[in-house]
This record gives structure tokens, C-alpha cells and sequence, in this order.
């Protein structure tokens, strides 16, 4: 087995280097990701999280995340670690309450893998039956060339599929939109769209990535998450285009999605 380098002159000859190594990249493909690697950019993105903030905006596309996923993927920086770091800056009068939110996202990280570990099948099966009204039949196998290539009739779906694909990253929230867009809007199965996810993320991590994708898609949940333009223009704007007329798809109340979307009704 060929041995790889391990330090480069530059980032630009790193680059090069990986490009050298993906043949199949196509030559339009020159995106690459702002994010650095390496145990000092993690921790100097540790230094900065501020986790009570994180607790009142972290469901905002522009909210206080902490960008710390990839680092905590690749084993840069431990979960004991971060939560040890936001435990110092709660206040002293108040020291849980204040950062609870954040710990509470970190010990979901730490129980995907624990399910994992238990349940390696669980990752690319499902846990359950779809509560959708759907058998698993009724959903494509593939994902439609739209969504590959960020041609859907939604620019909100665009803008997120844009990032995913250039940045190899997507807030929590903005997962969960795609991923609700893929199950629900265009049946197609979560694996599909777990395979497309994993394929692009630089934190795509199979224990959250694809329960996560079981939760929306509600093989692995109580009932199909999904959302409307109303909430997407709540949290998305102004980082995702949220204009109706520009996403028509999601326009509508809960009632009237459901309805379109689950024409069978919704089983618990």
C-alpha cells in the first residue's frame, strides 16, 4: 500500500494532492471547503462556542452554532471535551440551566453512537415501519437528478443542496429541511438521501447522519417530521431564499400539508 505525505508546503499543494487522488472528480468540481483541519483549528473553534447563546438561537440558520462537528467526527476534539468547555462558561449562580440546550445536543451525538454500536443493522435498515400512510415500495430507491444537481422547483431546497455540495456542511436545521424535502415531498427513501449526505458532508457521520434520517423519515420516530415556508421564513432568512413565490412546494399550513403530503393520514 502507497504511503501518503503527511505535510505539504502550502494548502494549495494539498489540494492538488487530493484532487490527484479522485480521479472521478469532474473538472468543473473546484470547490473546497473553508474548513481547516487539525487539532489546533479545533480547539481555537472551541475557544469560541458560546453555548448559552448556542441555547436561545441554535435553531436559526444564522444562530450561535458552534462549527464543531467535523473536529468531533474525526476525533479532533472529544464530546468530554466540549462539554467540559461549556460547563466553565456557565454562569456560577445558574450552571446548568443556561448551557442545557447545548449539552443536551452533545449527549444525542454520544446516544446515535451508542444505538449504533448496538444496532449496527439499524444504520442502513429500517427500524420500523414508515408512519407516512406509505409502504417502503411507494419510495424511490434513487434521488432524482433535480436534487443532485440543485434544479428542484423550491430555491430554498437549492440554496441548501448548493451548500451541502460546496462547503461539505449544513446547519442542523437546514438537515432537516432537505432531509424532510427528499423523504416526504419527493418519496424517496432515506437511504437515498443518507447515501447523498454522507457523500458531501465533512462531519457525515453514519450513527447521526442516518437515525437522524430514520427520525424524519419516521422509521425510527413516532410520526414524520416535516415543516412549511412559515417556519423555513422564520429561521432561514435571510441566509436561504424564503421567498412563497420561489417555493411554492412548501407554501400552506401544517393541515394543508399533511394533507397533501400524507393523503392516507398520519399512524402513530
Amino acid at each position: 500500500m502507497e504511503t501518503q505525505p503527511k505535510t505539504f508546503t502550502d494548502r494549495d499543494a494539498l489540494i492538488n494532492h487530493v484532487r490527484a487522488l479522485s480521479p472521478s472528480l469532474s473538472p468543473d468540481d473546484v470547490s473546497v471547503s473553508d474548513t481547516r483541519g487539525g487539532r489546533q483549528a479545533g480547539q481555537n473553534l472551541l475557544g469560541k462556542i458560546d453555548p448559552i447563546a448556542y441555547g436561545h438561537s441554535r435553531n436559526y440558520l444564522g444562530g450561535a452554532v458552534s462549527y464543531l462537528s467535523p473536529y468531533i467526527r474525526h476525533g479532533i476534539i472529544s464530546l468530554n471535551e466540549v462539554r467540559n468547555f461549556a460547563l466553565e462558561a456557565a454562569p456560577e449562580d445558574e450552571p446548568i440551566r443556561p448551557i442545557e440546550k447545548f449539552v443536551q445536543e452533545l449527549a444525542w451525538r454520544d446516544f446515535w453512537q451508542r444505538v449504533y454500536q448496538q444496532n449496527p443493522d439499524w444504520i442502513w435498515q429500517d427500524v420500523e415501519t414508515y408512519k407516512t400512510g406509505f409502504a417502503p415500495d411507494d419510495y424511490s430507491d434513487t434521488l432524482p437528478d433535480d436534487i443532485e444537481t440543485a434544479r428542484t422547483d423550491c430555491a430554498a431546497i437549492n440554496h441548501f443542496i448548493t451548500s451541502l455540495k460546496t462547503t461539505g456542511y449544513l446547519h442542523n436545521h437546514a438537515r432537516m429541511y432537505l432531509a424532510a424535502y427528499i423523504v416526504h415531498w419527493r418519496r424517496v427513501k432515506w437511504q437515498a438521501g443518507a447515501h447523498f449526505f454522507l457523500a458531501h458532508l465533512l462531519d457525515g457521520d453514519p450513527a447521526s447522519n442516518n437515525l437522524s434520517f430514520q427520525w424524519v423519515a419516521s422509521t425510527f420516530s413516532n410520526k414524520p417530521y416535516f415543516f412549511n415556508l412559515e417556519n423555513l421564513q422564520k429561521f432561514a432568512h435571510p441566509q436561504a431564499p424564503c421567498a412563497e413565490a420561489d417555493n411554492l412546494a412548501l407554501a400552506g399550513s401544517y393541515d394543508q400539508l399533511a394533507a397533501r403530503l400524507f393523503p392516507y393520514g398520519v399512524s402513530s
